[in-house]
């Protein structure tokens, strides 16, 4: 069941695109890492932008929890961006 709930996250996380490039992070390669705890019905999902700086980064993490948490069976979905000069803020804010 995890693995199709993944996969579910996944799809919806496809409708996130970053804003300076017009593709999808999950095309882009963006999402590294999608855990599923079925108990909890939460999603961890780990996003690497491609810029340390990336100035969209945020958006992108806020807009990647509002879409994961429209997939049913997941009720919170919870976001870490990595390698990026701002990830700690970002996942502060992004996870409140």
């Amino acid at each position: 069941m995890s693995e199709e709930l993944v996969g579910k996250v996944k799809e919806a996380l496809s409708q996130v695109a970053d804003p300076h490039m017009g593709i999808s992070i999950v095309e882009m390669g963006l999402v590294s890492d999608i855990q599923i705890d079925e108990k909890e019905k939460t999603a961890k999902i780990v996003i690497k932008p491609t810029n340390p700086g990336c100035m969209s980064a945020a958006n992108m993490a806020m807009q990647a929890r509002v879409f994961a948490e429209k997939v049913e069976g997941i009720d919170k979905a919870e976001i870490t961006i990595e390698g990026h000069m701002m990830a700690d803020a970002i996942n502060e804010m992004v996870n409140k």
